[in-house]
């Protein structure tokens, strides 16, 4: 979902919440309150420990052909500067497969070995 998407919810709600009386106010209050927290929960980013190094990844979201997707990246950065992606329907999923990007562009890179890589890739 990108920005403008984003604002533009906000801005509408903002200019319809004078019309509603003001017992309904509270109700309008509390959904608006609800979706922008589900909004934001969509993104995330954090660190992970991979090799005994740390590495830094982003989720966003995105849609394509009206359905929500998840972009992950993720650099482990004073390591190497391999930069791996994925994307797909699962947020829970999206880290997962980013780590394996990573884990196949170090190998082919030589950064670490046969027997590391498919320690990870079958876990």
């Amino acid at each position: 979902m990108r920005t403008a998407t984003l604002v533009s919810v906000v801005v509408v709600s903002l200019l319809v919440a004078p019309l509603v009386p003001q017992s309904n106010a509270q109700i309008w209050e509390a959904i608006a309150g609800a979706v922008t927290n589900k909004v934001i929960s969509l993104w995330d980013h954090g660190e992970v420990e991979l090799m005994e190094h740390y590495c830094n990844y982003i989720v966003t979201p995105m849609i394509r052909r009206w359905q929500l997707y998840y972009r992950g990246r993720m650099w482990c950065p004073g390591w190497t500067t391999i930069r791996a992606e994925a994307t797909t329907r699962s947020r829970s999923g999206v880290i997962g497969d980013t780590t394996r990007d990573f884990v196949r562009k170090a190998f082919q890179a030589g950064i670490i070995t046969e027997q590391e890589a498919r320690a990870w890739l079958n876990s």
